[in-house]
């Protein structure tokens, strides 16, 4: 009779973790633009700073922006400031940010891509430990942009 009594318990115990386990619910239509370097998506829980460096505004200097790459957490989009040739600015108006998740990834993954691009001036770079499906959309899209360039 004991034995009965702690399977049952068990099983019941199981059932309610499995039942209570939240899983993320945003898909790929979950990215907005970042515009003003406020993350305002569904699931974004307060403003934080932008993954993107200031374009330059200086005389001769081009803005161009890639190909949007779908990726399986949305789209990513990246645009460059050109200067003689030199990349002296990127931001990315698409990313997936849908979730707190996705925001908190691309919040840590994003600055370092861009620091790696202006320095690479190149899309030659290295993908971000656990951002791994942003890091393959932004290089796809950073390689689009550099093919305009060229």
């Amino acid at each position: 009779m004991k034995r009965i009594v702690l399977w049952f318990l068990g099983t019941v115990s199981a059932v309610v973790l499995l039942f209570g386990y939240r899983t993320s619910t945003s898909g790929p239509e979950a990215a907005t633009p970042l515009a003003s370097g406020n993350e305002t998506g569904p699931g974004a829980s307060a403003p934080s700073t932008a993954p993107s460096s200031v374009p330059s505004s200086a005389p001769g200097s081009s803005t161009v922006t890639g190909d949007v790459a779908q990726t399986q957490w949305g789209p990513v989009q990246v645009q460059l400031t050109v200067q003689s040739g030199k990349i002296t600015a990127v931001s990315v108006p698409q990313y997936p940010n849908g979730n707190r998740r996705d925001a908190e990834i691309n919040e840590y993954a994003l600055p370092i891509l861009i620091n790696e691009t202006v320095q690479a001036q190149s899309a030659d770079i290295d993908m971000v430990s656990g951002a791994t499906v942003t890091s393959d959309g932004y290089i796809r899209s950073l390689q689009s942009v550099l093919d305009q360039v060229k």
